[in-house]
């Protein structure tokens, strides 16, 4: 594996799923825009971290997946 996985499974669905509703918003609700590309474009990035479960952004702010189970884990 080339990379450590740093998005939990919940994180990941919302992912796709908003990384779906920004693709869509952005080419049929806001067609033929800059900003609609632009919005497409930020739910495609978003689409492909939810799918990877990898985020580099979470991954320069030192966010690790087995660090945010613990804190699932001990707030039950």
């Amino acid at each position: 594996m080339l990379y450590a996985k740093n998005v939990p499974g919940w994180e990941r669905a919302v992912r796709v799923v908003a990384g779906l509703a920004m693709i869509a918003c952005g080419l049929l609700g806001l067609s033929g825009l800059m900003i609609g590309y632009a919005i497409a474009g930020v739910g495609v990035s978003t689409l492909l971290t939810g799918f990877i479960g990898f985020c580099p952004m979470c991954a320069m702010a030192g966010r690790r997946l087995d660090a945010a189970n613990r804190r699932l884990d001990t707030a039950k």
